[in-house]
């Protein structure tokens, strides 16, 4: 039986993919242009896609299922390199070329599981003042009320080298009461998305760039569309790493890191002549109902406010024709600038300006 579906989508032209997490859809830490394609896609399809995230192994009583436990059993720890995440794809985009940009809009994230996992890790911007130590708190997820709550906690000792995904055997006796009354609001989105880089051989997951990859922008929600520019033939998406909710920063290490199932549409923006709001940009531009955000990524935080910023620039020039220096004055005054993370080696800024401030 083939590892993906697809059936029409009824009243258009355009097809529903149905694209599952499974030993032969997902890569383990890496982007790779060498990767068969595991779905082919026409601009505007649609696609639902599973994604898993990489810490079920600090909780599989709660964070998996058989089919996560499969992954988490059979893809050996040796292979998980040079990155940490479990990406689903990659989907080629019939037509995509280099110069091109592919804009992914998010139509719906739900919850596979009802529970998440916050991991503050030894990359986190305060482990060595919180001892070393490393500490998990496994969230519960709410749809109803649309808010993630507390559920146990424990912590231990940082191991020499960790392994992504590996199962943390911590007695249950060890397993802490949550604190009471906390209830973070659900924002689900993708850590991690993206096109193929230009780059051969096998790109970590861990630091994000042009290509996208582990943004983790918290507004990468359902109704907003993300733009790429496009590096290889047929583009090839990924996506994963997804979490319920996120604070701008990320400064502990991880989101509340969990499996989503999400309802994408990939549609691809040939040429000069087509709005096209990534197509003339370094990085991805992130597109709200009333925002555009552009990014900039640098391990020098500096230098990434600096990038993100440029970035405003260029595209307020091409959007309003204004000049440079009145988008700049823009910047000033009716931009946000974000810490994006500061977590993953290459640290990302993000900058937030309303799309009806020229009307």
């Amino acid at each position: 039986m083939n590892a993906v579906t697809s059936i029409k989508a009824e009243k258009t032209s355009h097809k529903v993919h149905h694209l599952p997490a499974t030993l032969e859809t997902i890569q383990w830490g890496y982007f790779d242009g060498s990767v068969e394609p595991v779905l082919r896609v026409n601009s505007g399809d649609y696609v639902e896609i599973e994604c898993l995230c990489h810490h079920a192994g600090d909780a599989p009583d709660y964070l998996m299922d058989d089919v996560i436990r499969e992954i988490y059993e059979k893809v050996p720890e040796e292979t998980r390199a040079p990155g940490v995440h479990i990406l689903t794809g990659p989907i080629y985009v019939e037509g995509a070329e280099p110069g091109d940009t592919l804009e992914c809009r998010v139509l719906h994230m739900a919850p596979r599981l009802k529970y998440g996992v916050n991991f503050v890790a030894q990359w986190g911007l305060l482990h060595e003042e919180f001892g070393r130590k490393e500490h998990v708190l496994i969230y519960e997820a709410d749809v109803h009320k649309n808010v993630a709550r507390p559920v146990f906690q424990f912590e231990y000792d940082s191991p020499e080298k960790s392994v992504p995904g590996r199962i943390t055997t911590v007695d249950a006796s060890q397993r802490k009461p949550a604190p009471e009354g906390i209830a973070v609001p659900l924002r689900l989105h993708f850590g991690t998305a993206g096109v193929c880089p230009a780059q051969d051989g096998r790109l970590s997951t861990v630091p994000p760039g042009s290509w996208g990859g582990n943004v983790d922008n918290r507004e990468f929600v359902a109704g907003t569309a993300m733009f790429y520019p496009v590096n290889r033939k047929g583009a090839l998406f990924w996506a994963g790493d997804t979490h319920f909710a996120e604070g701008d920063g990320e400064v502990n290490g991880t989101a509340i890191e969990a499996h989503v199932n999400a309802t994408i549409q990939l549609i691809l923006h040939k040429g000069k002549g087509v709005h096209n709001p990534g197509r003339t940009m370094r990085n991805p531009v992130l597109e709200t109902p009333e925002l555009w955000i552009t990014h900039g990524f640098n391990e020098d935080l500096d230098e990434a406010a600096r990038e993100a910023v440029l970035e405003m620039i260029d595209l307020l020039v091409r959007e309003w024709g204004i000049t440079r220096v009145e988008a700049y004055s823009l910047c000033s005054i009716a931009g946000d600038l974000r810490v994006t993370q500061v977590v993953d080696g290459v640290k990302g800024i993000h900058m937030a300006m309303r799309r009806d401030i020229k009307r």
